[in-house]
């Protein structure tokens, strides 16, 4: 999800999702209408983020934003954690964090994925990140933004997978640019990625 993104990036990208039939695309807020009004007549889901990249905003700002974007069209919501609340234990206002969006998606049946930033955490925390996502209602625990030290492994989606179980959904997101990555991350647990090479991924299926 590129900050500079244009107008005219995000419809194709629409067009690419229609062409090779993908499960969503994931855009920033402020394109969630638009890309909502370009794949209107298909079953693409439009994704969006909340409390972007960091996880640093108040719950209240995220549960929001959240509102703001289902208003706009979007049908999943990938929220980032406050990073800094969960390492100092404070997991109140981690919970209340998630809480608060969950409460606002389930209500218009949007999906809500908890991205933990696992390249930031120690292996207690990936855990307990996913735990407390499990907990509070959550569908989905995905493993990074993009925009940390690391995206996805093969390891961290193994643990993410063994601590939530089947009940919940397991996203790899970050880093994953080819064929034999994706299938890695599968069948270590994922039954979602997230990919912004996408496009040349399938394309090395079909060649």
């Amino acid at each position: 999800m590129s900050p500079d993104a244009t107008q005219e990036q995000i419809y194709r990208l629409c067009e690419e999702a229609r062409l090779y039939k993908f499960c969503s695309v994931c855009v920033a807020p402020t394109w969630v209408k638009t890309a909502n009004e370009v794949l209107s007549n298909s079953n693409i889901k439009v994704t969006t983020v909340i409390g972007f990249p960091h996880g640093n905003t108040l719950p209240e700002v995220k549960a929001f934003e959240a509102q703001k974007v289902i208003e706009h069209g979007a049908t999943e919501v990938d929220m980032v954690i406050n990073i800094g609340a969960l390492k100092s234990a404070v997991i109140e206002h981690v919970r209340c964090d998630i809480e608060g969006v969950v409460s606002i998606a389930h209500a218009s049946q949007a999906i809500v994925k908890v991205i933990i930033e696992a390249a930031l955490l120690n292996k207690n925390e990936k855990i307990l990140s996913c735990k407390i996502a499990q907990e509070t209602g959550a569908d989905f625990v995905k493993t990074s933004t993009g925009f940390a030290s690391g995206g996805a492994t093969v390891d961290d989606v193994r643990l993410m997978r063994e601590t939530v179980g089947e009940q919940m959904g397991v996203k790899a997101a970050g880093g994953i640019r080819d064929y034999e990555t994706a299938c890695r991350m599968i069948k270590a647990g994922a039954n979602r990625l997230g990919c912004s090479s996408s496009v040349s991924i399938i394309s090395q299926v079909v060649s």
